[in-house]
């Protein structure tokens, strides 16, 4: 009888300590390691290596995040992820965020707890300079190859907007390979950020040959995703974006890449 109420007592211990572990709030989890694991995919002007080695993370998100980190007392950990992955990676706590342009969507909050938004953006296409009149007019895109990121606001626009109702859509890994496809001739049209067009398109980068049609759709909202239920962690984000933008810092690192007039934190 001693036996068994022994391995009752043992069992009931090992219970609550998982329990008490699983159910640890997510600020003290993230202060406990004294960093930040930062999901991101690898975009300009977003987080990208300027350099051929990759020997240094740069862009807007990323100085943002590194900013955000050290009001908080963290160091900023970043992790480069599959964009489609992105919410299991979140709850597997193979990071602690995503912050990486990310669009606020109802399904999105539903899902993860989101920060204030900090930058607007839009949906674009884009598509060669030689082709830039043929694309402004929309009755030509009918035929047409269209390519966006998976399970991206791009995505939703080149398969739910009627303008796109008769080309053919392929969705590919990154908004990058997708500007590819378009550059090397194997896709007409890319629907990707507006904010990646400016970091990434035009003169000084490697696609001078890209341009952005007149076309625009999709207004939207950057925001921080962050595990649900961690509304510590969540107030503690927000409190240091106002910080941030109050002190002008935040605006300092938007103008650095062009942003400065998407800001909509005050």
């Amino acid at each position: 009888m001693k036996k068994i109420i022994s391995v009752f007592l043992i069992t009931l211990l090992v219970i609550s300590v998982f329990t008490g572990c699983s159910s640890k709030e997510d600020w003290a989890y993230i202060d406990d390691k004294g960093e930040l694991t930062v999901g991101i995919t690898l975009f300009s002007p977003m987080n990208y290596y300027e350099d051929e080695a990759k020997t240094k993370l740069v862009g807007f998100e990323t100085e943002f995040a590194e900013a955000v980190c050290k009001e908080l007392g963290l160091k900023a950990k970043f992790q480069v992820i599959d964009w489609n992955s992105k919410e299991t990676e979140l709850k597997a706590k193979n990071i602690d965020c995503i912050w990486n342009g990310m669009t606020i969507t109802d399904e999105r909050k539903a899902n993860m707890d989101i920060s204030i938004p900090y930058l607007e953006n839009k949906q674009v296409m884009v598509v060669k300079s030689e082709n830039l009149e043929k694309y402004n007019d929309s009755a030509n895109i009918a035929g047409a190859r269209v390519v966006a990121e998976t399970k991206s606001a791009g995505e939703t626009v080149a398969t739910k907007n009627e303008i796109f109702k008769d080309a053919t859509f392929t969705a590919v890994d990154t908004q990058q390979k997708a500007l590819m496809e378009v550059a090397a001739g194997t896709a007409d049209i890319a629907v990707v950020d507006y904010v990646m067009s400016i970091g990434s398109i035009g003169e000084g980068t490697s696609y001078t040959n890209l341009v952005v049609t007149s076309q625009e759709f999709s207004k939207e909202q950057y925001g921080i995703a962050f595990r649900k239920d961690s509304p510590e962690t969540l107030e503690k984000v927000n409190n240091a974006i106002k910080a941030l933008a109050e002190s002008g810092k935040l605006a300092e690192i938007a103008a650095k890449y062009k942003l400065q007039d998407l800001l909509i934190v005050e």
